[in-house]
């Protein structure tokens, strides 16, 4: 055999192969292992040295496995892995790309470059908002008025396409329902461009009775809701929403007769779908009459919003901050509109705290018995004792020296209570709570007797009081001898502009939680943002605080009417007190046994003053409109005391005479007081009442007679016939010219209440007709509506 061209002959190769392959076979196990072992050290190495200065060397050993340069990586190689395209040498010429094939890592759009921002960019990006507008349009008419309405908008909100690049809000896209795939924007939000973007949803939709474009969206809406393998709130990352519907009241007079009622399905499906991130109340308008005017609050009112969510990111507090549970026909827990209500008395062992019943000031007995129950970890305590505070008759030993303290501490029992009931205390002795009624009005669920009497909106009254100490410890009072109590002020005064500044801007606050509230009406929403009267009637005694007088004020300065409640114990701070729009006197007995043994008053000559209250009154009635306030409580002040009641209203002579049933809520405490819910009257016990207080009244030559009722509060109203004029009641007040009368007169003016009263009284509210607004509907405990009789 010859060598080959390299000079080694075959035998030789033969041979040398021969060894290696036995030392192969000899060695293969020990060799495999080895160069697994060096591999994996190599591996630890360049994820360590990665860790540490990022990738910067042999990227082409990991191009199946990918690793993205961090913040010190070479930004020329960071352009150059995010950047292959069809033009990268690892991709094919055709653009075209297979599984399996050697074009390098596939690249999803906006991950990469949002992780690689992640690190270098956070914090220099602004959030950026982007509002989605649908419509569904047959004639075009609404497609018109969404486009102006999208230019308006964005204009508010500075967020036109010219300027949008210096705005949080980008300018705002409007689709057509009839157009969009509703997969992509209502099964889950759609991929934004950054992860700082984020989507509010608009809806403009008009209600139509013959099929629309609208009925397959809501079917999509119901049907996305009820779908088991979608989440149940598949658009809860949006940050909220809100609906305006077009509708015609002449075919459509009422909502329940079908007004915006495809407006109204959406804003319910949307509801559920969005985890309740209702931005704003459901807006509705008529074509023909007010549609303009709608649409231009409800974007006002959206505009506030939004600009919330610019400054904090969310949508703020909600409802549980108002106190009580939402209510809702099917979005959450109802809430009783009864005026009665009922509550067992808690028991003593293993008492619980709930959201249910009424959550009002009326619980805060029961709540603070039960907070000591929870703190001893044992039985309750009995009732408080009722501290007697007068000193008249008793001999002063020496002088005592007295630390002035605040009424209601921030760590006291009575602060803790309070708030979690939704009040919101302000300063040291003031408190403020969204009255029940207000809630009810904003959802067109019928307004407080005060309406029906005295043309009150109760979506624009606020409840307050600058005083929470009283002077009586009252049987159905809802605080049970827990609130601060005494015959004087012996507490730290706070100004009356901290009160006032301080009340208002918690109303409003409150009012606010209440905005994504379902059937929350977006016109009345509007309207509650600007107060329009204050009741005094809270809690306590606010005729105690010692500035009064400039407390109304400053309310009648920003035109807000006044109506003052005492309750008959300080005749001095009521002779002093200056013009109110309307005075009331709470007169819960007609004889002094009967008057102890209700209001179990603090001061030893209760019934002096309670006298005295009368004869100041008498003295102001042709001054300022007065009102006897009678409580009925069953088995205490009813039965054979008509004619003692009519010789009170004999001695005082009040411009009305309001009678209603008490409001009780049974505790332990008040059953102590033998007081149990037997003692609640029935509506036509009540009616029984004022029809035999009528003729006592016309027996004593007294001319008054029952003038308007509110069933569903358990109220009637006698009313003197001053106010009766061409044989039409006219109780309701001109509040314009009221405040006109206070600044041309000053508030010691002369002007008497003929001077502001107000046009005829409603019919739906008159003797014998309900009293309840005719606009609103009455719902049950469940929220159904409740067919009138």
């Amino acid at each position: 055999m010859f060598p080959d061209s390299r000079g080694v002959s075959p035998s030789v190769m033969e041979e040398i192969t021969q060894n290696v392959l036995e030392l192969w076979h000899e060695h293969r196990i020990p060799i495999i292992l080895s160069s697994l072992f060096l591999l994996s050290l190599l591996r630890i190495y360049l994820h360590s040295a990665e860790k540490r200065q990022g990738l910067v060397a042999l990227p082409k050993a990991y191009e199946k496995v990918p690793q993205f340069p961090s913040d010190s990586a070479d930004e020329k190689l960071k352009t150059e892995i995010e950047g292959r395209g069809p033009e990268s040498p690892h991709s094919h010429g055709s653009g075209t790309e297979k599984r399996g094939s050697k074009q390098g890592p596939k690249r999803i759009k906006g991950d990469i470059s949002r992780k690689a921002r992640a690190g270098t960019e956070a914090g220099n990006e602004t959030r950026r908002i982007q509002i989605l507008l649908f419509y569904s349009s047959l004639t075009g008419s609404t497609e018109k008025i969404t486009q102006t309405f999208t230019q308006d908008l964005a204009a508010v909100l500075g967020c036109s396409a010219e300027n949008e690049l210096g705005s949080t809000f980008l300018a705002p896209r409007v689709l057509d329902l009839a157009e969009v795939d509703y997969d992509e924007y209502f099964i889950s939000p759609p991929k934004t461009d950054t992860e700082q973007t984020e989507l509010f949803y608009l809806f403009i939709i008009p209600s139509y009775n013959i099929e629309s474009i609208n009925d397959s969206f809501l079917e999509h809406l119901q049907e996305t809701h009820h779908d088991f393998r979608i989440d149940t709130s598949p658009l809860a990352p949006i940050l909220g929403y809100s609906v305006f519907g077009f509708g015609d009241r002449e075919g459509w007079p009422t909502e329940e007769e079908g007004f915006c009622f495809q407006a109204k399905e959406v804003d319910k499906w949307m509801a559920k779908l969005s985890g309740r991130k209702r931005a704003y109340p459901l807006g509705m308008g008529d074509w023909k009459r007010d549609g303009k005017e709608r649409l231009l609050e409800w974007r006002t009112g959206l505009a506030d919003v939004l600009k919330q969510l610019q400054q904090t990111g969310n949508l703020g507090d909600g409802v549980p901050g108002s106190g009580d549970p939402l209510e809702s026909d099917d979005e959450g827990e109802p809430e009783d509109d009864g005026e009665v209500q009922w509550e067992e008395a808690p028991s003593s062992k293993g008492a619980k705290r709930g959201s249910d019943g009424i959550e009002d000031v009326e619980d805060l007995g029961r709540i603070m018995e039960l907070s000591r129950a929870d703190s001893t970890s044992g039985r309750k305590s009995a009732a408080p004792v009722a501290i007697d505070f007068t000193t008249e008759g008793k001999p002063v030993k020496k002088a005592v020296t007295v630390t002035v303290k605040e009424m209601v501490p921030k760590n006291s029992p009575t602060y803790t209570a309070l708030t979690k009931q939704g009040y919101s205390i302000v300063g040291s002795h003031s408190g403020i709570k969204i009255c029940r009624w207000t809630k009810s009005a904003l959802r067109g669920r019928g307004s407080c007797y005060k309406f029906s009497f005295y043309g009150i909106n109760s979506h624009q009254c606020m409840e307050t009081t600058p005083s929470l100490s009283c002077s009586n410890k009252c049987v159905f009072c809802w605080r049970h001898g827990t609130n601060p109590v005494g015959t004087t002020w012996r507490w730290v005064v706070d100004p009356p502009q901290l009160i006032f500044d301080g009340v208002k801007e918690n109303h409003y606050k409150k009012i606010k939680m209440m905005r994504g509230v379902p059937g929350v009406r977006a016109e009345r929403f509007a309207e509650a943002m600007r107060i329009r009267h204050c009741a005094l009637s809270l809690v306590g005694e606010p005729i105690f605080y010692p500035h009064i007088n400039e407390f109304l004020g400053m309310l009648h300065a920003e035109r807000i009417s006044s109506f003052l409640v005492c309750n008959a114990q300080h005749p001095d701070q009521l002779a002093a007190l200056q013009h109110v729009t309307q005075l009331y006197v709470s007169i819960d007995a007609s004889n002094r046994e009967s008057l102890r043994r209700i209001d179990r008053p603090l001061h030893r000559d209760f019934w002096e003053r309670f006298q005295r209250c009368l004869d100041i009154l008498r003295e102001r009635r042709f001054r300022q409109r007065t009102v006897f306030r009678l409580t009925l409580v069953k088995g205490f002040n009813v039965e054979d005391e008509v004619e003692g009641y009519a010789d009170l209203v004999e001695r005082g002579l009040p411009c009305f005479v309001e009678v209603k049933g008490v409001t009780y809520c049974g505790t332990s405490t008040s059953s102590s007081a033998g007081l149990t819910m037997a003692n609640v009257p029935f509506y036509e016990e009540v009616c029984d009442f004022v029809v035999a207080l009528e003729k006592a009244l016309l027996k004593r030559g007294l001319k008054y007679g029952i003038a308007a009722e509110h069933a569903h509060s358990c109220c009637i109203l006698l009313a003197s016939e001053r106010f009766r004029v061409d044989g039409k009641w006219h109780t309701l007040i001109d509040y314009d010219k009221f405040f006109q009368l206070l600044e041309e007169k000053g508030p010691d003016g002369d002007f008497s209440p003929e001077d502001y009263m107000g046009p005829p009284t409603p019919e739906w509210a008159t003797w014998g007709n309900g009293g309840f607004d005719p606009r609103d509907q009455r719902v049950d405990k469940k929220g159904r509506p409740i067919e009138a009789t």
